[in-house]
């Protein structure tokens, strides 16, 4: 009869596992890669953040100055 699936996820899983256990470098190097993802994607998610912040008060700030030169300037009759 052929293996379902879970068995060959199990076999798979087994195999990792033993295979980590005899180089922990490849362990730890691994732990330390997903961490530096982890923090990526939450340090670029922060950026995209702030990025919105500042384009915001940036538009918030050209019409605050659109709308008081609009009152100083008068506009010449043609």
């Amino acid at each position: 009869m052929n293996p379902g699936i879970g068995e060959e996820a199990g076999k798979a899983a087994n195999s990792l596992i033993d295979g980590l256990k005899q180089s922990p470098a490849t362990l730890s190097l691994t732990v330390v890669l997903l961490g530096l993802l982890a923090w990526m994607f939450y340090a670029l998610h922060a950026a995209a953040e702030f990025r919105t912040t500042l384009l915001t008060q940036q538009n918030e700030y050209q019409k605050h100055v659109t709308e008081i030169l609009s009152k100083c300037v008068v506009p010449r009759g043609d």
